[in-house]
């Protein structure tokens, strides 16, 4: 019965893989450097290792943005994400999961008359906003230091093409490692307060626990939604936006990388603390805006005569678009599902044992209350 509830979870893990997974090696396709198949094994690869390894650190603001206490609850909020971002795939749109998983969030908020995390929301939304500023800043410093690091280092052209190639391999590995551990908040964090999995001892060896065997199965649907459907927004990353040559193809995949990691990795924030220095919070942050900013910071340099404005508007309505439609997707399938659910559960009460608790399947009326 859970992993029926966690369907949702694994389908929107899937969306994201088949959405962000182009803004790890988009741009490296798009270039001509690196085949989609390579990049999305590679991609896929790293991208269950970073959920695995390193998923734990933002999903603690997701749990914190809404208090989502019932398992059929998490599935719904995480189903209506889901949908938002798999519409947005289908119109190739790179489209943020982190604003499709609060919106739902919200969504249940206000259906079950719940106040919404202002100091989670508010830590949030300034990732969103920061992100793809420091996306481009962190791209343009990066493309010309590689300008010139090549005009002094006097390479030959097939060693550089090499080179170039096994840069973009390791860039997209870390970046794939970063999506994992910063996204995978998107994808299960509204499960952690609900999970059913206990920690495993490996004869005292090492221990799984239950948090990070639910994130193993989301990041194992991650790399199947970027092997199996991200080829859509892989053009629109790849070359829609801006066409990159291969040095600023490198430079804007691990400007994305760097992003990712600033806003997932437990260690650097508490080493700057410990210093005494500002640290960024652990908060997951959109891939699609870190990335499409990379890329216009590179279109930004080059005179911005070829940036696509029009792409970039569409994308920039698909920002909007998902967060909402994600809310509203969140609040009328809960309302159906509430009330469809409820009268099955009057209907077959008599069947109950006595003190049977039922409130782990089960979304109940406002306010919220447990149904024996």
């Amino acid at each position: 019965m859970i992993f029926l509830f966690l369907s949702s979870g694994i389908f929107l893990g899937w969306s994201l893989g088949a959405n962000d997974g182009a803004n790890v090696f988009g741009t490296a396709v798009g270039s001509k450097m690196l085949r989609f198949k390579t990049a999305a094994i590679i991609s896929g690869v790293f991208v269950i290792i970073g959920a695995f390894i390193s998923g734990s650190g933002t999903s603690d603001t997701i749990d914190k943005l809404g208090s989502i206490h019932t398992i059929a609850g998490s599935f719904i909020v995480a189903l209506a994400a889901a949908m938002a971002v798999f519409w947005m795939s289908k119109l190739k749109l790179p489209v943020s999961t982190s604003q499709a998983i609060v919106g739902a969030i919200i969504g249940w908020n206000i259906f079950a008359d719940l106040t919404t995390n202002v100091d989670s929301l508010t830590e949030i939304i300034s990732a969103w906003i920061i992100s793809p500023v420091l996306a481009a800043v962190f791209a343009v410093i990066t493309y010309y230091i590689i300008k010139i690091f090549l005009s002094k280092a006097n390479i030959h052209l097939l060693r550089m093409d090499l080179y170039t190639r096994l840069g973009l391999i390791a860039v997209c590995a870390s970046g794939a490692y970063s999506l994992g551990a910063n996204n995978i908040a998107n994808v299960m964090g509204v499960f952690v307060s609900v999970s059913p999995f206990t920690d495993i001892n490996f004869y005292n060896l090492f221990t799984i626990t239950g948090i990070q065997q639910l994130f193993l199965i989301g990041g194992l649907a991650i790399a199947v939604g970027v092997l199996t459907y991200s080829h859509k927004v892989t053009e629109t990353i790849g070359g829609s936006i801006f066409k990159l040559s291969p040095e600023a193809a490198l430079a804007v995949v691990l400007s994305n990388t760097v992003v990712l990691f600033l806003f997932s990795s437990v260690k650097l924030q508490q080493w700057l603390i410990s210093y005494g220095l500002p640290s960024f919070p652990l908060v997951p942050v959109s891939s699609s805006q870190a990335i499409v900013g990379s890329v216009i910071g590179i279109g930004i340099i080059k005179g911005a005569r070829n940036i696509r404005y029009k792409v970039l508007g569409e994308i920039a309505l698909g920002w909007i678009a998902t967060p909402i439609l994600a809310g509203i997707l969140s609040f009328i399938s809960l309302y159906i599902f509430q009330n469809v659910f409820n009268q099955n559960v009057g209907k077959y009460a008599e069947n109950l044992s006595p003190g049977e608790v039922i409130e782990a399947h089960y979304i109940p009326e406002k306010p919220l209350s447990r149904v024996d």
